[in-house]
C-alpha cells in the first residue's frame, strides 16, 4: 500500500560540487603470504591520497572481497568524512569493481588506481596540466616510463609526425624509474638509455611523456560514457584492462600521455621503510585545484582509426622503419640499437 505521492519523484538532482572521482579497488583477502604487508600498503594508498587530494575529490573504494579488517578501516574513514563511498562486494574481480565505481557518477576528471600506490603532492595539478596544455589528453598517467612510448600511441606518433613538439628528451626523474623496477620485482626493466631519455610532447610552458601505464591513471569521464560493458569474466588481466582501460582512449581519438615527472610511488606487496619516510614528507593539500577540460572529439571513423593506429603499429614493428623513427626523433645511432 502507498499512500501520498513521493517528493523525490522527478526531482533533479542538485550538480555535484565534486569535480574529481578515485576509484580504488580493494582485494586483501587476508594478511599472510603475499598478502603480509597489504593492508599496511593500502594505508599507505589512501591516506596519502586523502592528504594529497583537493576537497573536491570524490574518493570511492570498492572491496572486493576484502578480510575483515579491511572494512573496518574502510568504514571507519567514510564514517570520519575522509572517503566518500565505500562498496562492500564478494570477491568479483578488480575490473568489475571499477565498474561498479563508475556506475550512478559523472565527473569531468576519473582517476583509477591501484591499492598499492603512493600518492605524492601536487600529482593532480600536474594531471591537470597536461589536460589543458594537449586537447586531445584522454589519460595521464602520473608515473611516466621511458618504455610506453610505442603502447596505444601511434595516433600521437603519426599526428605529430613532423612535429618538432614530438622528441626525445632527458629523463627528469630517472630515480622514480628505478623505484618502479624494483616494486614489480623486476631491477632489469628498464636498460641504461631508458634512464637517459624518454619520447615527449612539448608545448610552451608543458611537457608530457608520450605514452602511459594503467596502473594509476586519470580520465576525462566521458571515456566511460558508452563502454557497452557492464561485467568482464576475468578476476585480473585477461582482455579486460584493455578492453575498458586502454582502447576506449584512442577508440575515441585522444591521446595517452604521462607527466614528465613523477608524482606516484608503485609500492607492491612489501613493505619497505622509504615509504613511511615518504608519507611523512607529504603536506595536506588545502586549496581547490580548477581546470577547465576541452570539449570532447569527435571519434573517428573506423577507416580513420584503422588509418591512424593500426597501420602505423604495424609498419612501426618493421625494424628499420622503427629505428628510423627513433633516429628522426632525437636518438643517437647506439641508444637506438639499445632502446
Amino acid at each position: 500500500m502507498r499512500v501520498g505521492f513521493n517528493p523525490n519523484k522527478d526531482k533533479v538532482l542538485p550538480k555535484s560540487e565534486f569535480t574529481h572521482q578515485v576509484i580504488v579497488p580493494v582485494y586483501i583477502p587476508h594478511q599472510k603470504d603475499y598478502f603480509k604487508d597489504s593492508f599496511q600498503i593500502l594505508q599507505f594508498c589512501l591516506e596519502s591520497l586523502i592528504t594529497t587530494s583537493h576537497s573536491k575529490t570524490y574518493i570511492s573504494v570498492v572491496n572486493n572481497g576484502s578480510c575483515e579488517e579491511v572494512i573496518v578501516y574502510l568504514n571507519q574513514l567514510q564514517q570520519n568524512c575522509k572517503i566518500q563511498e565505500v562498496i562492500h562486494t564478494t570477491a568479483i574481480g578488480k575490473l568489475n569493481a571499477i565498474l561498479k565505481g563508475l556506475t550512478g557518477h559523472q565527473f569531468p576528471l576519473i582517476t583509477i588506481t591501484d591499492a598499492d600506490v603512493m600518492f605524492l603532492n601536487d600529482w593532480q595539478k600536474a594531471t591537470y596540466e597536461v589536460f589543458e596544455a594537449f586537447p586531445k589528453t584522454g589519460l595521464v598517467c602520473t608515473t611516466p616510463s621511458s618504455k610506453s612510448f610505442n603502447d596505444k600511441t601511434f595516433n600521437i606518433l603519426t599526428e605529430r609526425f613532423f612535429s618538432k613538439s614530438l622528441a626525445f628528451s632527458k629523463v627528469k626523474n630517472p630515480v622514480a624509474f628505478e623505484a618502479f623496477a624494483t616494486s614489480i620485482g623486476n631491477p632489469n626493466f628498464y636498460k641504461s638509455v631508458h634512464f637517459e631519455k624518454y619520447l615527449t610532447l612539448t608545448n610552451d610552458k608543458v611537457s608530457a611523456v608520450v605514452g602511459a601505464g594503467h596502473f594509476v591513471a586519470t580520465y576525462r569521464g566521458d571515456i566511460f560514457s558508452d563502454l557497452g560493458v557492464t561485467a568482464t569474466p576475468f578476476s585480473l588481466g585477461g582482455t579486460s584492462e584493455a578492453k575498458i582501460l586502454d582502447l576506449p582512449v584512442i577508440r575515441k581519438g585522444y591521446w595517452r600521455l604521462s607527466t614528465d615527472d613523477n608524482y606516484t610511488y608503485h609500492l607492491g606487496n612489501v613493505q619497505e621503510a622509504w615509504m613511511q619516510e615518504t608519507f611523512n614528507a607529504l603536506k595536506k593539500q588545502d586549496m581547490v585545484i580548477d581546470f577547465a577540460l576541452h570539449k570532447p572529439l569527435k571519434q573517428p571513423s573506423n577507416f580513420l582509426f584503422w588509418l591512424k593506429n593500426t597501420l602505423p603499429e604495424k609498419l612501426f614493428y618493421r625494424k628499420a622503419i622503427r629505428r628510423f623513427f627513433l633516429k628522426y626523433r632525437g636518438l643517437t645511432s647506439e641508444e637506438v640499437v639499445n632502446y
